[in-house]
Order: structure tokens, then C-alpha cells, then sequence
């Protein structure tokens, strides 16, 4: 009898930690690159799929859209990229796998089947947007993080251990 008592509470101790530790939740997550104790932050995914970052180019001054969308395997697929001005560092045609098109003054690069783990943003300390975009509403990422920080960005399942450590999005 006592040795079942005893068995009930460590089986109840481990379903505890498991469900702790165990990563269920879907989010977009940022990790702070370069950093003995990088920081955290993320915003959990739920029912849409597809979200943007909206930055303004540093030598345009003009605003660049990069769509995504989360696959079924949790990864990000690029779909496409519009913007106004062509030069320095915008793509002015389409390489292969990629669609290029001119639309109401408006250049949009679309990607066919480009799929990556992840992709670091870099929150320059400049007065310039940088804009994370979900369900409509906007996320100013120099805000949210640490500017003149570099963050890896990538869609993963989180734990409730996960979600007590890092910094959530408001």
C-alpha cells in the first residue's frame, strides 16, 4: 500500500514536469543571437498562417513588405516581397523559382517553393520602422526588442517552461 502511494506521487510528479517542459504551442519565436544568455521573445501562432514584416529600407526611405507563411512542418515559406524603389540591394527581376512584376508603380518579387528554418533580423539602432505583422495588427519590433541586437526568428513548438522564461508580445 505505501509503496503504491509512493508510486502515485512520483507519476504524478513526472506528468507535472512533462507537461512542464513539454513543447506543444506553436509560436514565433525571437532568440537573441551572440550572447552568453540570449534573451527570449515570442508570440504565439494561432489559427492564420501567413504574417509580414514591414521595414523601411535605410537608403530608399521607402517601405519593403516581405510576406511569409508557416508550413505544415513549421517552417517559413517565402511567398513574396513588394516594394517602391529599385537599386541597392532590391531585386530589379526574378532569378529561378521566383516571379517578377510591375503593379501601380509597385515592384513585387514572389518566391514559387522557397522554404527555410529560419532568419535573423537585426534591430538597427536607427529611426526607421520595423514592423511585425499578424492577424492585422502590428508588432514595432524596435520596441518589443533590444535595438542594436541581432535575433534569429524562427516558428516552433514552446513549453509552458518556454512561455514562464521568455518575454511574450503585447
Amino acid at each position: 500500500m505505501r509503496f503504491l502511494k509512493m508510486y502515485g506521487i512520483i507519476s504524478l510528479i513526472c506528468v507535472i514536469g512533462l507537461a512542464f517542459f513539454l513543447p506543444f504551442k506553436q509560436a514565433f519565436v525571437f532568440t537573441e543571437t551572440r550572447s552568453d544568455d540570449p534573451k527570449f521573445y515570442y508570440l504565439k501562432v494561432e489559427d492564420e498562417r501567413e504574417f509580414q514584416v514591414r521595414y523601411t529600407h535605410s537608403i530608399h526611405k521607402s517601405d519593403v513588405i516581405e510576406s511569409y507563411r508557416i508550413t505544415k512542418d513549421v517552417k517559413i515559406q517565402l511567398v513574396s516581397m513588394a516594394y517602391e524603389d529599385l537599386a541597392i540591394g532590391m531585386p530589379g527581376y526574378a532569378e529561378e523559382g521566383q516571379t517578377f512584376e510591375v503593379k501601380d508603380g509597385m515592384y513585387k518579387l514572389s518566391y514559387d517553393d522557397k522554404v527555410i528554418d529560419s532568419f535573423t533580423i537585426l534591430v538597427a539602432n536607427i529611426e526607421m520602422d520595423l514592423i511585425f505583422q499578424y492577424k492585422q495588427r502590428d508588432y514595432d519590433l524596435k520596441k518589443l526588442l533590444e535595438r542594436s541586437k541581432a535575433y534569429e526568428f524562427k516558428v516552433k513548438n514552446i513549453s509552458l517552461y518556454d512561455q514562464w522564461k521568455g518575454v511574450k508580445f503585447k
